[in-house]
């Protein structure tokens, strides 16, 4: 006699939703019919707008409550969870997240589609009977995020014509409000420059691999931050540092940079004692740039007098932070560098006492 089937109390879906189309619906719809509750585990949560990354997770999670019939719309949960850029701590992030909405013991389903190696990760949840559904339509959110940005400047009517037919309708109805933004301005802006960026090494006989240093100093319990002048990322806040220059060493970069961004008055002798180590940050999306691979100084300015420091170059601002308020800076931080600083207070600490970072 078969044994029964009996459905799992809640289904999992994992992504970014940026933005969230039909496919996501349709999958979100699989997961109601699967599973008394569905978490919905919204990716790459807490960075700042980018235009890979446009809406906040409190965004994306109200236009997918707000494309479910109420009744629906009751039964699912959201939950932010962070880029670590680490697969190990990211998994524990979810399944962390996951299990605040679920009751001790009760069964857990992954429902997701295994599209191309970007998918790999639904097998990284051994814990979970996973549930790998057929594509569900044709709908891809990079070529949908392309199209919103517009750089072919099609027409409004035109525009919304090939978009409409991807989107839900309260989705589609928030984004052709959200054209209007002061974001929305700057971001587009931000994606024509990148795109010309990356047109500029498309003959190129493979894909260029970009090197750069930062800078990290800590003094006092403070830590020195720029802000930035140029896109991308104008107005956020980072490292001070750049590209290698073709007769520079790392170190040589690292130094011009501290001068010509932060006017920091160190002579090379101060920071060479100073100096604690270097971590080198290399995964494949840490940019929208093309592929950087980042060399990372960490420096301990001894005493208490912070150095003077003053904006210059690519710096619209230098500054030196508190420590304890790199958390709530944590959505205005260019690129990956709130990770930069997460790993390297983890490993170097300040004055010997390590620091944590969420």
């Amino acid at each position: 006699m078969p044994v029964p089937y009996h459905a799992p109390h809640t289904a999992v879906l994992i992504g970014r939703f940026q933005p969230f189309h039909l496919g996501h619906l349709a999958l979100l719809h699989q997961a109601l019919q699967t599973a008394e509750q569905v978490v919905v585990v919204l990716g790459s949560a807490f960075q700042a707008r980018s235009p890979k990354n446009p809406f906040t997770w409190q965004e994306r999670a109200t236009l997918i409550r707000s494309s479910l019939p109420a009744a629906d719309a009751a039964r699912v949960h959201c939950v932010p969870v962070r880029d670590y850029y680490d697969e190990p701590r990211w998994v524990q992030a979810v399944m962390a997240a996951v299990h605040t909405q679920v009751p001790p013991g009760a069964r857990v389903a992954l429902v997701g589609h295994f599209k191309d190696d970007s998918s790999n990760y639904l097998a990284r949840f051994p814990g979970w009977e996973l549930l790998s559904l057929p594509r569900q339509g044709d709908f891809d959110g990079t070529p949908t995020r392309e199209l919103y940005w517009n750089l072919a400047n099609l027409p409004h009517d035109a525009l919304w014509a090939q978009l409409a037919p991807l989107l839900p309708a309260p989705v589609a109805e928030w984004l052709r409000d959200w054209q209007t933004s002061a974001d929305y301005t700057a971001l587009r802006a931000e994606w024509r420059m990148l795109s010309g960026y990356h047109a500029a090494w498309a003959s190129a006989p493979y894909p260029p691999v970009f090197v750069t240093v930062d800078g990290l100093l800590l003094c006092h319990s403070h830590v020195l931050l720029i802000q930035r002048g140029h896109a991308p990322g104008l107005g956020l806040w980072a490292l001070p540092g750049g590209f290698v220059e073709p007769r520079d060493t790392l170190w040589q970069s690292c130094l011009r940079e501290l001068e010509e961004e932060t006017a920091l008055p160190l002579n090379t002798d101060t920071l060479q004692t100073a100096l604690q180590g270097v971590e080198v940050f290399d995964h494949p999306d840490r940019s929208l740039r093309g592929r950087t691979i980042t060399h990372v100084f960490v420096f301990h300015v001894p005493g208490t007098q912070l150095p003077p420091v003053q904006g210059g170059d690519d710096a619209a601002t230098a500054r030196w932070v508190p420590l304890g308020d790199l958390p709530g800076l944590e959505t205005q931080m260019f690129e990956d560098h709130f990770h930069v600083l997460r790993r390297c207070l983890a490993r170097f600490g300040t004055a010997g006492l390590p620091v944590a970072l969420p």
